[in-house]
């Protein structure tokens, strides 16, 4: 399993230093300026490339940019309308020129509007840490009362409904933007955000857009690439949802094994993979992470490890982003499917047998708390993160028989 590490280029609050200290072999980043849509040039490849490979002294790195996260898919293409049939010719030709540089696995997603959704950035846990929180009744706070979006208090329990109207009623002003700046965040580093009403813009633009339909645009946009991703011996893999149910009335269709089985195999080419998410898909209660990794790992070509505690057995309810080793998914057993996974590569003469991990997101814990990184990505917290998640394949990699 080779180790790698977010980077969101200069702006990032973490350095290309903080990962050497790390230990990190691998580099994972995108071009988050490029505007939706356009084709990545040789050239900022080749910048990112650049910055990526020396220290603040000047001294090489000798890190490389390994994965690419993400290309953007825009929300054109997952609607078929507008510049979608030109935005599909771009990502083709940013395939190619990130395959000349070298670069051949490309992460991306295909969830409507959002990236990701959280409610809290910063919540506080007993111990003095901080995480990314994701709180069932404030969400239908902000859907039915701030972005008052039609009919949608009949996506949620008439409980629920009831619980949100109390604590929409007891939040001050700033709580309110607060928490629609939290929900609206997205992708962070990215070239475009969103006010209240771009979201309801981008809303009504999905009007009458099933899931079904929206399934049907995802096979159609990896019809297209996915055959050149192979001619060119690159590997796409598709994030799951994040969290893995439906919000603000907009389809899902990466949330469960399921899912992925229809797109894998509607389009069955070993190009079109997985980047197998465990927090994302591990706030589901159905979802079995370790099972995933054994039945889909051939065309896992990427993991995302971290944990999150689900604070209700509902497939949609409130969880928190736990430490690495926290929370509901058992980390070892899925790392031990990824080892046997490359293990059956390897036998199989496969050239990409070492599966690239980063330990996804993290606490923010001592200093991180002062640094204002990206919220999910802090210096610290990630460190202990792949600290631990390291520790736990290299234990399982070396058998014990001669400590007996």
């Amino acid at each position: 399993m080779r180790q790698t590490w977010r980077w969101f280029g200069p702006m990032d609050r973490v350095s290309i230093d903080d990962m050497m200290q790390a230990g990190v072999e691998g580099v994972v980043s995108a071009l988050h300026h490029v505007p939706t849509g356009a084709t990545w040039t040789a050239e900022e490849i080749a910048k990112r490339q650049a910055e990526i490979s020396r220290m603040k002294d000047g001294s090489a790195s000798g890190l490389a940019w390994d994965v690419v996260e993400s290309i953007p898919v825009s929300e054109d293409i997952k609607r078929q309308t507008g510049e979608w049939k030109d935005h599909i010719a771009s990502w083709k030709l940013s395939l190619l020129n990130l395959q000349a540089a070298g670069i051949t696995t490309v992460c991306y997603n295909f969830m409507p509007v959002l990236d990701w959704t959280r409610t809290d950035l910063a919540h506080r846990r007993p111990n003095g840490a901080t995480c990314m929180r994701f709180d069932l009744i404030d969400f239908a706070a902000f859907d039915i009362h701030i972005l008052k979006r039609p009919g949608a208090a009949e996506s949620f329990p008439e409980e629920v409904v009831e619980a949100a109207r109390k604590r929409f009623a007891t939040m001050s002003e700033d709580d309110r933007e607060q928490l629609a700046r939290n929900v609206v965040f997205g992708l962070p580093g990215a070239a475009e955000s969103f006010s209240l009403d771009d979201v309801r813009d981008h809303l009504a633009a999905y009007a009458g857009l099933d899931e079904e339909r929206l399934r049907s645009h995802l096979i159609d946009f990896l019809s297209e690439v996915a055959p050149v991703a192979e001619d060119l011996g690159m590997r796409l893999c598709c994030h799951p949802d994040d969290p893995p149910f439906p919000l603000l009335g907009l389809p899902r269709v990466m949330s469960t094994e399921a899912h992925y089985r229809r797109v894998l195999d509607a389009v069955a080419l070993p190009a079109n993979g997985v980047t197998l998410c465990s927090g994302s898909l591990g706030a589901r209660p159905d979802n079995d992470l370790p099972g995933m990794m054994e039945r889909l790992g051939d065309r896992v070509h990427f993991l995302h490890l971290r944990n999150v505690t689900r604070e209700s057995e509902d497939v949609m309810g409130s969880f928190y982003e736990a430490e690495h080793l926290g929370g509901g998914t058992d980390m070892v057993a899925l790392i031990a499917a990824a080892l046997r996974e490359e293990d059956k590569r390897r036998k199989a003469g496969r050239s990409d047998v070492s599966i690239p991990f980063r330990p996804d997101h993290g606490q923010d814990i001592l200093d991180d708390l002062g640094r204002s990184a990206q919220p999910g990505y802090p210096a610290i917290g990630r460190l202990k993160g792949l600290a631990e998640l390291r520790g736990i394949a290299l234990a399982l990699s070396h058998p014990t028989e001669g400590l007996k």
